[in-house]
């Protein structure tokens, strides 16, 4: 399972099960999707292959959709996830486009337009500025630097 415990991974229609019960009883969801780093290092087409089989169950859901603001999909590669590691800014945005633009093609352009798609591999006060330039990175969800001082710096760098 992962990060080593003892428990099966989650079916991607198990997930999108998930979020359809969670917009039914009127909340927000984070739905976060992401790549190893052996599919990582083979490029984009297998990232975006890896991300779109986490996303196709959702679409269903996200044509329904009436305010598409309660969903928001959080990029994380997990191989930066609490380690220190993060996508370059050129890395997150060319992931953060693909996944934007499959979007559009296979719900339209108007969800794929006004869907937030956050960064969640290790934002830092380092990197935020530069991640936060990239028109296609939506904000971050921020993991271990939410618990320091620096989530002032990163909280001023999306929000400019």
């Amino acid at each position: 399972g992962e990060f080593g415990l003892p428990t099966p991974a989650e079916s991607n229609k198990l997930m999108a099960t998930k979020l359809q019960y969670i917009l039914d009883h009127g909340l927000r969801c984070v739905f976060c999707i992401g790549e190893p780093l052996p599919v990582r290092e083979r490029g984009i087409d297998a990232v975006l292959a890896e991300c779109v089989s986490q996303l196709v169950d959702i679409v269903p859901i996200l044509k329904s959709l009436e305010d598409k603001s309660r969903v928001i999909i959080a990029y994380e590669p997990v191989w930066a996830i609490g380690t220190g590691v993060t996508a370059s800014p050129a890395q997150a945005q060319e992931t953060h486009k693909a996944i934007r633009d499959w979007i559009a093609f296979a719900v339209d352009r108007a969800t794929a337009d006004g869907i937030r798609i956050q960064y969640g591999g290790s934002a830092n006060a380092a990197n935020a500025p530069e991640l936060a330039a990239c028109p296609d990175i939506d904000g971050f969800l921020v993991g271990g630097a939410s618990l320091k001082p620096e989530i002032v710096d990163i909280v001023a760098a999306i929000a400019k």
